[in-house]
């Protein structure tokens, strides 16, 4: 397998570890990249992008990254915020007059992104195609009941994290979310890629698939078990209400549609890129004041739906003690994504790390690729 890109003096060793991924792991098409106090000091890709393994993977080629997507959202919310026009302890019902409907009335833009709204999951039945639906998916969320008392609990909103929380900003904002998007975060950093797939600076899409042999697991995935218990409750619905959320992720339909929650499109630079800037003492997307309440600890628990001892601040997953959930250092945040892709902040080495693949591993956080390969950058500063 021939190896793409750079490494900065003293961290060409990654690029064997980046290479052992391919060997070892089942990697067929992936990218990795970090940057350091704004310089950009690896940048590394493989492979190829396409089922039918013709297309090369290139350094802007973008992949769905799954729930790396939240965390780009998040940097949306609290641009709103530092710029006076969003209040994280002001009800959504005061932006968002709908949204009071089913006992929402309280509902604040804090425990939206902190997963402690309640507003996990569809009680009821959904149309499969309802999720391309952009306008009816957020009048849904507004109408839609919570599964327990808001602020009773943290409960991981898989999928309505994005229409609830891209519904408030667009109110808030009085763009569209992919204006926001745009205006606020893409154009600033040169951004390859952007919420569904298509429109962005880069056109290469790389086909997602699962990987042929599974990884051994860093923790037991809960998930599963859960909603196989419970097919009716909170943890089957977040994931699978409708069907659609779980298929159809290189078609046309999904890579067309605004499901910020999830379907997401980024290179490795773009993640390395926007973490980067955040991890800066003072960046040019949010000023030191609200990246510090952005990565401020909002809630700590097991949490409902994930199964999982996990603590999120405003919209971004903590760094925490297993391998799978190590960001760098103590004050690190950022956000993973099902199959395997990170994005992180590490504030106290200003490192912005971000690690993009085609092959989708079953973990429920960082895989053992991108633990290899962060493990190792951090055994080279």
């Amino acid at each position: 397998m021939e190896i793409y890109g750079h490494c900065a003096p003293g961290f060409e060793p990654l690029l064997d570890t980046f290479a052992a991924n391919f060997r070892q792991s089942g990697e067929t098409g992936a990218a990795f990249a970090v940057r350091r106090s704004n310089e950009l000091i690896v940048s590394l890709w493989a492979g190829r992008c396409d089922r039918e393994g013709q297309v090369p993977y290139t350094e802007d080629t973008i992949a769905n990254v799954f729930s790396c997507s939240k965390g780009v959202l998040a940097v949306l919310a609290m641009q709103q915020v530092a710029a006076g026009r969003l209040d994280l302890d002001r009800p959504v019902a005061d932006y968002w007059p709908e949204f009071a409907a089913a006992g929402k009335a309280a509902i604040t833009p804090r425990q939206l992104l902190c997963h402690r709204s309640g507003l996990v999951a569809f009680r009821e039945r959904v149309a499969d195609d309802l999720i391309y639906d952009w306008d009816g998916s957020c009048a849904r969320v507004a109408a839609e009941e919570p599964w327990w008392p808001p602020g009773s609990r943290q409960g991981y909103a898989a999928f309505l994290y994005g229409w609830s929380l891209g519904g408030l900003l667009e109110r808030v904002s009085s763009r569209t979310l992919p204006e926001l998007y745009r205006e606020v975060l893409a154009d600033s950093l040169q951004l390859d890629g952007g919420f569904g797939a298509l429109g962005h600076r880069s056109t290469r899409i790389a086909d997602v698939g699962p990987l042929k042999k599974p990884l051994p697991e860093l923790r037991e995935n809960a998930v599963a078990h859960a909603m196989k218990e419970d097919r009716q409750g909170p943890v089957a619905k977040a994931f699978s209400n409708p069907v659609s959320l779980l298929t159809g992720s290189n078609g046309s339909a999904w890579r067309g549609a605004l499901i910020p929650a999830a379907n997401g499109h980024f290179s490795a630079r773009d993640l390395a890129g926007i973490y980067g800037d955040l991890a800066l003492a003072k960046g040019a997307i949010l000023d030191p004041h609200t990246v510090a309440e952005a990565r401020r600890e909002q809630s700590r628990e097991r949490d409902a739906v994930l199964q999982a001892d996990v603590a999120f601040g405003c919209g971004f997953v903590l760094s925490g003690r297993g391998a799978d959930l190590r960001f760098g250092g103590d004050w690190g945040f950022g956000h993973p994504g099902a199959g395997g892709s990170v994005g992180f902040a590490d504030p106290e080495r200003e490192i912005g790390c971000g690690y993009v693949t085609a092959r989708l591993g079953q973990s429920l956080f960082m895989d053992r690729r991108s633990v290899h390969l962060v493990e190792h950058l951090y055994r080279l500063l």
